[in-house]
């Protein structure tokens, strides 16, 4: 059989194939539009779409990648209106054009769907014009119609798709190479590195995968989580012409710390009335409410009291937990995601922490980057910031005068290498500050001492064995004043520690 697509099709649908399927968010995108478009790859560094805040900026490359498929659909579809058939290894990349164009043709009604807040109550308008033109592409190519159910999923899985862009451009904001990783490892969280293998199945079992996400205090981990729970897989009802549920309400935050043991447990399983003091009607607790496909976020679960871990331990092994008061056992259809800026191996170590429960939460674990670390990699990520938090404080129309303002006040009392130990939520206060008082003047932190501030980003597991053995020979070298004893505690040669406390320290 004479393949019906030209060689440069086949070319391009294969490597759009690739490009469909991998982590948007990852190098290998742009690399891939890069290879599909060849020539025509527009370089500049509009390009780099997965560096910019900006969700909505529409670069000329998704464009010229969208006109080609649609260019290509248009000379093959009424080839196979008209009897034309695709050969077999040429249906893949010819559903990967449809899906790909589709996607990109109704971009604008699922963000509209978004803004809207599109919910149960509310019936998708376009899915009836969605659902015609993907009958009208593939129909042809399969030879037998598409069911309702398989176009419904197509619908919901293309909304889920821009829903997850949305969700993780507007809360994590940034252009550094760290924040660029951050919204990569959050994208995997969403579909896992293998997006067929979601898209086929997956999706539906995504809520026994528990998602554990560690960093300094102030990161965003909160804001992490809920672009996760929030980009949660939604069916679409092809008859009501509704969605199972609203996004909004696919996010359930707690934070453990902030209640006592007993109201935690209370918020997390509810009560049967008459349960304890002040138990006055029975009550739904978040395990509960939490519907298929939405997360309940317990944010510094290092805190948790022990007896409580027991229960969630069970809950995760299960599926299943207990009101408080009540027998009937009740199950738990969604997902956990947890929190914390402690060090879980120490507090293991120490006895506050089950390893059997550490166990059932780390699945999936993401780390949030501090901002010196942002900072360390692109310095003109703080005018980025700055900027952005000014616009979401004082408006458009103020944003840049308070910005100008900010960075002459952190110029000016500030020293050039300032950490930022609070990280984005310090940032967020000091254009705050400045927005009031046109000024900063952070706290005073005592002198961290330099083997623990060495442990604490050992267990980052971010260091080069070339940075910490300068910093663990400069600390050894703090102690002795003498490079024989410090050669002889660490097992080196005298040149050898020489050479190391020379080199500067980083980190």
């Amino acid at each position: 059989m004479k393949p019906l697509t030209k060689p440069s099709e086949r070319a391009f649908a294969r490597v759009l194939t690739r490009l469909v399927t991998c982590n948007h968010f990852l190098p290998e995108r742009i690399a891939l539009e890069r290879e599909a478009l060849g020539a025509a790859f527009v370089d500049d560094p509009s390009a780099a779409w997965n560096l910019n805040t900006d969700s909505g900026a529409r670069n000329p490359n998704i464009l010229r990648l969208t006109e080609r498929t649609g260019a290509i659909l248009g000379r093959l579809h009424p080839l196979l209106k008209g009897g034309s058939r695709l050969a077999a290894d040429e249906r893949e990349g010819y559903e990967s054009l449809v899906y790909y164009y589709l996607y990109q043709l109704y971009r604008s009604d699922f963000q509209a769907m978004m803004a809207a807040g599109a919910a149960s109550s509310g019936p998708a308008r376009c899915f009836q014009a969605f659902a015609r033109d993907l009958r009208e592409y593939l129909e042809p190519a399969r030879q037998e119609p598409l069911s309702g159910p398989e176009v419904a999923h197509a619908f919901a899985g293309l909304w889920q798709v821009e829903r997850a862009f949305i969700n993780i451009f507007s809360n994590i904001v940034g252009s550094s190479a760290p924040v660029a990783r951050l919204r990569a490892a959050v994208w995997e969280s969403i579909f896992t590195c293998n997006f067929n293998r979601y898209r086929r199945g997956l999706f539906q079992r995504m809520r026994e995968i528990t998602t554990l996400i560690s960093g300094p205090s102030g990161t965003g981990k909160e804001l992490v989580a809920q672009a996760i729970a929030r980009s949660g897989f939604i069916s679409f009802d092809p008859i009501a012409q509704q969605f199972a549920q609203n996004p909004a309400e696919l996010f359930r935050p707690l934070s453990v710390s902030a209640l006592s043991v007993h109201l935690v447990e209370a918020e997390l399983f509810g009560h049967k009335r008459g349960a304890f003091t002040g138990a006055l009607q029975d009550r739904a607790g978040w395990l509960e409410v939490c519907p298929e496909g939405g997360a309940v976020f317990l944010d510094e679960i290092g805190e948790i009291d022990v007896s409580l871990q027991v229960k969630l331990l069970r809950v995760l092994q299960t599926r299943t937990f207990h009101r408080l008061g009540e027998s009937r056992p009740r199950s738990f259809s969604g997902k956990i995601i947890s929190a914390t800026n402690r060090n879980l191996a120490e507090e293991m170590e120490a006895g506050r922490f089950r390893r059997d429960f550490y166990y059932r939460l780390c699945s999936d674990v993401i780390v949030t980057p501090s901002l010196r670390e942002q900072l360390a990699d692109s310095p003109q990520e703080l005018p980025r910031l700055v900027r952005f938090i000014a616009r979401r404080l004082v408006g458009d129309a103020q944003g840049e005068e308070l910005a100008t303002e900010v960075l002459d006040v952190v110029e000016k009392q500030l020293s050039p290498d300032y950490t930022w130990p609070g990280n984005f939520r310090e940032l967020e206060q000091c254009v705050r500050n400045v927005l009031v008082r046109r000024r900063y003047e952070p706290m005073p932190l005592p002198p961290r001492c330099p083997a623990a501030a060495l442990a604490a980003e050992l267990a980052t597991g971010r260091l080069t064995a070339e940075q910490v053995l300068r910093r663990y020979c400069s600390i050894v070298y703090a102690q002795t004043r003498n490079l024989e004893e410090t050669a002889r505690r660490l097992d080196l040669d005298r040149r050898t520690v020489k050479a190391r406390l020379a080199a500067p320290v980083e980190g």
